[in-house]
């Protein structure tokens, strides 16, 4: 079952994941119930044809596909390339070019400095992954980043422009271990298994979030558990092949997931997934710092964030099912040894319902997605901090799109629909509203605090209708079109806030 089907997941990475003309043949590894869908519930992601990190695709089988389906698509041949006669050394290469325009008039609620912003990203990303027998691989993938436009900004921080670098590179050891399909994971690499609400590859920009450290996976016939330690890549330096590491951005944790006992519901077979996790976060910098009452004030330190969460999802008859609660503890260190340490009381709740009906014209689908961030107070000095952190960038597409806001002391609810009117042809639609979790605390975007205090009154912020469209028009070929609208309160007006209008488009070309 997709996550797609109750509006978590982008469809600029589900729009691709199959090319609609000539759908390949392989291009997933079997993990049982953990492969049902697009093959997300197994933590990698959706892997289903051409996935989103490609490190995770397994074209072995093409081997056993018949000729005369291998060669539907030209590129077949550039999945399963045989480097020994016995073919238990082989080689798979991916790639792709994509282009993107991004029109804003009043980009960040008008505080970027720049308004009707042009933005053109150019994105080149290659990989090639060598299978060295059943146990052993080695994937490297290398990114070329180019942005322009006229009044653009943001491109110093790392996230568009990109000169030729490893964006991943993974040495792989797997195999069979107390009856788990098991494996160790060292180097750069992307990770998604988390909640999507609060960690993302961050694919909006032209450079993904990547990490350096090590994972180590075993997934059962109905249970996984997934443990990593990593570091963040740091994107700064702009030389080629100059990308390090970030050893002030630590995450860290372990993820399980157990698949409950099929069962049938209204007529439709139904798969639910129990996941129980602990994601932890060492970070400072300007992400970590607190706001104060002060306007366009901040109080600088380091934080550590312990989020101990449970997830329930999946179908139950024609309902898709989304429910996640995290807890978030530790503790807030002033840069200032003056200042005491303070506790991190916090947390989030998130539900999305459908009713799917794939048995109609257009399979549509429609519901409601609710979500709760809590948020703190910034006059609070030396008592727990209870603004709920999301440091590693939540997916722009389950709330806004427009980066505008943030999962910090956030309170949203609004209806989500989907639908498909043809093979190739799929549209969603998100109309969500917003309010402050805590009206003695800031509004938050995207890696920014707005400096609003005193003159921001009411809970209310407004409301980011978004829409999309994806056209898969050509074998690997998509296009698609986002549009939204933050229309802000008039609290929010009053404050200096503004209303926006976003529109991006995306060609993009993937094999």
């Amino acid at each position: 079952m997709s996550p797609r089907a109750f509006g978590l997941a982008p469809l600029t990475a589900l729009a691709l994941a199959v090319p609609a003309h000539a759908a390949p043949p392989g291009g997933s590894t079997d993990y049982g119930v953990f492969s049902t869908g697009d093959g997300a519930a197994a933590g990698f992601g959706a892997v289903g044809g051409v996935g989103q990190a490609r490190w995770a695709e397994d074209w072995s089988n093409l081997t056993s596909t018949p000729p005369e389906r291998r060669r539907q698509d030209w590129f077949n041949r550039l999945k399963h390339v045989k480097l020994t006669d016995k073919d238990d050394v082989w080689i798979s290469f991916s790639g792709e070019e994509r282009l993107r325009y991004i029109f804003e008039n009043q980009p960040v609620m008008g505080t970027a400095g720049k308004t009707d912003a042009n933005r053109l990203l150019l994105r080149s990303q290659y990989g090639a992954d060598l299978h060295l027998g059943e146990h052993v691989r080695a994937y490297a993938e290398f990114l070329y980043g180019n942005a322009g436009g006229s009044n653009y900004y943001g491109y110093q921080t790392g996230t568009q422009r990109e000169r030729l670098d490893l964006q991943q590179g993974i040495l792989e050891v797997k195999g069979t271990l107390l009856g788990a399909k098991t494996g160790v994971m060292g180097g750069r690499q992307v990770f998604l298994d988390a909640p999507v609400s609060m960690q993302s590859a961050r694919d909006l920009t032209n450079v993904q979030q990547t990490w350096d450290g090590f994972r180590g996976y075993a997934i059962w016939k109905r249970f996984r558990i997934d443990l990593f330690d990593f570091m963040q890549t740091n994107k700064l330096p702009l030389g080629v092949f100059s990308d390090g590491t970030n050893y002030n951005a630590r995450m860290y944790g372990a993820y399980t997931s157990t698949a409950l006992p099929a069962f049938t519901l209204m007529g439709h077979k139904s798969q639910l997934f129990a996941d129980v996790f602990y994601i932890g976060y060492l970070y400072g910098g300007a992400l970590a710092a607190l706001p104060t009452a002060t306007p366009g004030k901040s109080q600088a330190g380091s934080t550590r964030r312990d989020n101990v969460g449970a997830k329930l999802w999946g179908t139950a008859g024609p309902f898709g099912v989304n429910l996640t609660g995290v807890f978030q503890g530790g503790q807030f260190r002033p840069a200032s040894e003056a200042q005491p340490t303070r506790a991190v009381r916090a947390y989030a709740v998130n539900a999305a319902i459908t009713y799917n009906r794939r048995d109609l014209a257009g399979r549509p689908s429609i519901g409601i997605q609710a979500d709760l961030f809590s948020g703190g107070s910034y006059r609070s000095k030396d008592g727990a901090v209870g603004t709920f952190a999301t440091p590693y960038f939540p997916l722009p597409y389950y709330n806004d799109v427009t980066l505008s806001l943030t999962s910090q002391n956030l309170v949203g609810a609004g209806p989500i629909m989907d639908f498909a009117p043809a093979r190739n042809l799929h549209f969603k639609l998100h109309v969500p509203l917003f309010w402050r979790d805590s009206t003695n605390d800031a509004v938050y975007a995207v890696g920014k605090t707005y400096s609003w205090r005193d003159n921001l009154s009411g809970g209310f912020i407004g409301t980011i209708p978004q829409a999309q469209g994806s056209w898969n028009f050509a074998p690997h070929w998509t296009w698609t079109e986002d549009l939204a609208g933050l229309v802000a309160s008039h609290g929010m007006h009053r404050a200096g806030a503004k209303n926006d209008v976003f529109i991006m488009q995306t060609l993009a070309f993937r094999f």
